[in-house]
């Protein structure tokens, strides 16, 4: 075999045969450190946006928390104030607009929490596409 034909490889000096291939060792090595960076930029992104993604997880457990305190504050008021009353008319107005209050603050709360839920999501989807295309992107 002719000298243009074979590769040293490393330290213990054998020979490989090239085989002619016409884009070479070097290309193939281009194409892996190109795919090896990308792998590096996308695991960041995923840092990223398990980072993001747990401090929304965590507004999220907060703000239920609030909520089921602020329900459990009404309900014991409601408790009391339909043990106070004088009257059956009294108890069954009472439940009447208790029903209401709960209907209209459930309605409010669930919109709040949707809002914490979908924010997180577009954030997460805008990440990854951007990352994505960042590295999808480079130049060859």
């Amino acid at each position: 075999m002719s000298e243009s034909k074979t590769k040293v490889n490393g330290a213990n000096g054998f020979s490989v045969p090239l085989f002619g291939f016409p884009w070479g060792f070097p290309r193939g090595q281009e194409g892996c450190d190109k795919m090896k960076a990308t792998s590096v930029e996308i695991a960041e992104a995923l840092r990223e946006t398990y980072a993001s993604n747990a401090q929304s997880t965590t507004e999220f457990g907060l703000k239920l928390i609030e909520l089921s305190q602020a329900n459990t504050a009404t309900a014991i008021d409601f408790t009391a104030d339909l043990l106070a009353s004088r009257s059956p008319v009294d108890a069954l107005s009472l439940s009447a607009t208790q029903a209401r209050k709960v209907f209209e603050t459930a309605s409010a709360q669930n919109k709040e929490l949707w809002e914490l839920t979908q924010r997180p999501a577009t954030e997460t989807r805008e990440s990854i596409k951007r990352q994505v295309d960042k590295a999808l992107k480079q130049p060859s």
